[in-house]
């Protein structure tokens, strides 16, 4: 009995494998342990494996491509229409086994074990940011019951724990000193702290050429083109930039109906996690320090649509896609109020003249 389509319905210990045939019989629905999972899948012919995109997903799809077998991974989300009334492990793992065989479902790039190690880089310089960003709201709000304000801005927060450690402490009592002065030192720490991951990012991203490419994007810097790679790979698993600013959650939400037609503003929520709603407003605070980015901002924003700044962020979103799957050094070519494209550092030495297929779309007339 050949088995055609496995689904894997993972967990930390148990593991529930459903197994069919080629007719779609069921061969199999049982429960596993951790450590027999390989050697259960290393006694069985190559076949399709599908499993829900969650935690150590990618890790078990690489050990099953090993062994030669095809692994898909899926949304969970785009999963949970296939479940059946009840819910359990042997449930979930048939939902995935059908899930997986539709023609128009949606799956899931594996990454590589590089691609995680940068993300394990950037959610800890996440976590480090939010507890900073606590600790600065923290300082405000003990210190404001004294009539003490720090200016807006981590800045003036992480300038003011500096002062306090340097001896220049308010006139509040003793004990608060105290209590400043060892959340100073924690803040300071966090901060540098921080920078030590931003310089980090900036080595591992030199070594990319990936990365390097995104940077030729106005208002890309080393930061959000090392998380575009780690996240998105080479982006070969979208056919255009338009997906990739979709996958980001860069879409209205439709809410149509017959002839009526209703669209509302952009989703809140990215069933693809933090760090694409972290890209996604990266794509909406594209203006860096230089003028060129500055104005292209300008440019796109001053179009007449309904969702300009829903334009503005689908096109930045597309020239990353442009940069990061095919290769291309993007710059800006030409910054007015009447012409906006993108093209590549080769095409533009030529003229400029050429349109090319990935950058079709962002061209504005």
């Amino acid at each position: 009995m050949q088995i055609t389509t496995v689904g894997l319905d993972l967990a930390k210990n148990i593991f529930q494998v459903h197994g069919i045939t080629e007719d779609g019989t069921v061969a199999f629905n049982k429960s596993l342990r951790r450590a027999q999972l390989l050697d259960f899948f290393k006694n069985l012919e190559p076949c399709l494996i599908g499993m829900e995109a969650c935690g150590s997903s990618h890790h078990w799809a690489r050990q099953f491509q090993r062994l030669g077998h095809e692994v898909r991974l899926m949304p969970a989300i785009y999963v949970k229409a296939y479940v059946k009334l009840g819910k359990s492990d042997a449930i979930d793992a048939e939902a995935i086994c059908e899930a997986v065989t539709r023609p128009t479902m949606r799956f899931v790039a594996i990454k590589t074990e590089e691609q995680q190690g940068v993300l394990f880089l950037h959610r800890a310089r996440d976590l480090v940011v939010r507890q900073r960003t606590q600790l600065s709201n923290m300082l405000r709000g003990l210190l404001g019951e004294f009539g003490i304000v720090i200016a807006q801005g981590i800045g003036s927060a992480v300038k003011f724990a500096k002062a306090v450690l340097d001896g220049d402490c308010p006139s509040i009592p003793e004990v608060a000193i105290d209590v400043l002065t060892n959340l100073s030192n924690q803040m300071v720490a966090l901060h540098l702290r921080i920078l030590w991951y931003d310089k980090r990012i900036l080595l591992e991203g030199r070594r990319n050429p990936q990365v390097m490419l995104l940077r030729t994007i106005p208002g890309v810097g080393p930061v959000t083109a090392s998380a575009i790679v780690a996240t998105a790979g080479d982006g070969h698993q979208f056919r255009n930039g338009r997906e990739f600013a979709a996958w980001l959650g860069l879409t209205p939400i439709n809410r149509s109906s017959g002839v009526r037609e209703a669209v509302w503003d952009l989703v809140s929520g990215n069933h693809q996690g933090q760090q694409p709603r972290a890209l996604r407003q990266q794509a909406g605070h594209t203006t860096a320090s230089d003028r060129r980015s500055y104005q292209l901002k300008n440019v796109l924003l001053c179009r007449s649509h309904p969702h300009k700044t829903l334009n503005h962020e689908r096109r930045i979103s597309a020239c990353w896609m442009a940069a990061s799957r095919d290769g291309a050094a993007v710059d800006v070519f030409d910054v007015n109020r009447r012409f906006v494209r993108f093209t590549t550092t080769a095409e533009r030495t030529k003229g400029g003249k050429r349109r090319l297929p990935h950058v079709q779309s962002l061209q504005i007339q």
